[in-house]
């Protein structure tokens, strides 16, 4: 269910693409960390981002020969660890989103969006997102963004 997004302590917020979430429910490492920090920091995702997980996920689930439904329980279960942040909120900032990110990926103008609209890093292994302004985490490194005090 998307929220509005959350007070942000201490100026330190994160937006995570898809990309993220899609491996924190095919592995450990990311949802390690996703478990260790969502009540440290604001992990936020746009609800496109959601959907786009749903669709997604039980297409790889067949690709690798699992069940999709524990991936699902298990995706539900960390979406209530995140901040489902509903487009309507952050809708002003497509244009300029677009303006970073269209040439390469316009689908993406969302997770851009959000991270303007918040003034916050995205967390993603997506090369699309760089040179698009914002600040970008990949999973190598996202826990010196996250430990920071």
């Amino acid at each position: 269910m998307a929220q509005e997004p959350p007070q942000v302590a201490q100026g330190r917020a994160l937006v995570l693409d898809a990309n993220i979430l899609l491996r924190a429910v095919l592995g450990p490492r990311v949802r390690g960390l996703i478990e260790r920090y969502s009540e440290r920091v604001p992990l936020m995702i746009p609800a496109d981002c959601v959907e786009e997980v749903h669709e997604y996920l039980p297409i790889l689930c067949e690709k690798r020969g699992w069940s999709a439904a524990p991936a699902v329980e298990l995706l539900e279960a960390l979406l209530g660890l995140l901040h489902v942040i509903d487009t309507s909120l952050f809708v002003e900032f497509k244009a300029d989103a677009l303006r970073r990110i269209g040439a390469r990926d316009p689908e993406d103008w969302p997770v851009v969006a959000l991270a303007l609209a918040i003034d916050a890093p995205v967390w993603t292994e997506d090369t699309d997102f760089f040179g698009s302004g914002v600040a970008i985490w990949t999973t190598e490194n996202v826990e010196l963004y996250l430990d920071a005090e």
